[in-house]
């Protein structure tokens, strides 16, 4: 008798396990297993290595490339052939930090379900009503605070005369927003001085910032932020408190995939910023500069 295969551990069941083509032309659907699901989670769409997701998942890397080679090629067959794909079974069980919410660094962006904490939920109206109850202060998996049963969130989006600034590593000053169990209680504007990605990242955890809404960002500073434990969401564009709104009724409309590629030795050098959104425009913006570098100071004023 063979050897049973190690069940591979993810972070929660899928929300939205059942995708339908349209013109639906009735093919037989395309399964993929749970840990399929979790394996392109976390290696496309938070960006793991498979180092990073073997150690996730518990299983050994040559599994995971396995996984995850089987799964890509399931999501292409449904998304060429136009066959309806179902996420469903599997050996997988979940993980105990996650039923515990205290699995931040995998499970926050992972929308709500049973295996998160109410905390998500507060955060998230539009999701499910809150349920929260008095608690002493903790971090939960959104990254959130619980206090005496409320919910506190700290959302930054860097800003330019109101307008989310679309090159993260020179951004002079950042709007941050207060939230409050689901809701935006007060805002303040950091300055920043474009100090370059590192020391603006710093700047965001000491300020306590668990999310970033915003525009152009390169990998130097997603790995950073990931690395300091902040979401980000790129590729945002348009009004910042419009950004902020829909962030918290779930509708924020940003891209996976958004990149910044910076050319020169250093953040002082011109670099162009390419991300691409869903109504299919492109957007590319360059900058040069002089001078070789930036100083760097900080401060916060609250708005009038």
């Amino acid at each position: 008798m063979g050897r049973l295969a190690k069940a591979r551990r993810v972070c929660g069941l899928p929300v939205y396990a059942q995708f339908s083509p349209h013109p639906d032309d009735a093919k037989a659907p395309v399964r993929m297993e749970v840990e399929d699901f979790e394996c392109i989670r976390l290696m496309d769409y938070l960006g793991m290595t498979q180092e990073e997701c073997a150690v996730q998942m518990g299983v050994a890397r040559t599994t995971v490339q396995a996984i995850y080679t089987r799964a890509r090629r399931r999501l292409a067959g449904a998304l060429v052939e136009g066959r309806p794909l179902v996420i469903t079974g599997g050996n997988f069980e979940i993980c105990p930090q996650a039923e515990s919410a205290g699995c931040r660094s995998c499970c926050a962006p992972l929308p709500c379900t049973s295996a998160n904490s109410a905390a998500e939920s507060a955060v998230f109206p539009a999701r499910a009503e809150a349920n929260p109850a008095d608690a002493p202060m903790d971090s939960n998996a959104t990254g959130s605070h619980i206090r005496k049963g409320r919910i506190f969130m700290r959302v930054a989006i860097p800003y330019d005369e109101g307008q989310v600034f679309q090159h993260f590593g020179r951004s002079e000053q950042f709007k941050l927003y207060e939230v409050t169990d689901g809701a935006i209680t007060g805002s303040e504007i950091l300055e920043a001085n474009g100090a370059g990605h590192g020391a603006l990242v710093t700047l965001l955890k000491q300020e306590h910032v668990e999310v970033l809404i915003c525009g152009g960002i390169g990998a130097g500073a997603q790995n950073a932020l990931k690395e300091a434990g902040i979401r980000f969401y790129g590729g945002v564009q348009g009004s910042a408190d419009e950004a902020a709104a829909d962030f918290l009724a779930d509708r924020l409309a940003y891209d996976p995939a958004v990149h910044c590629e910076h050319h020169g030795a250093g953040e002082g050098h011109g670099h162009g910023c390419h991300h691409h959104h869903s109504e299919g425009e492109g957007h590319g913006c360059h900058h040069h500069h002089d001078g070789a570098g930036h100083g760097h100071s900080h401060g916060s004023h609250h708005e009038a």
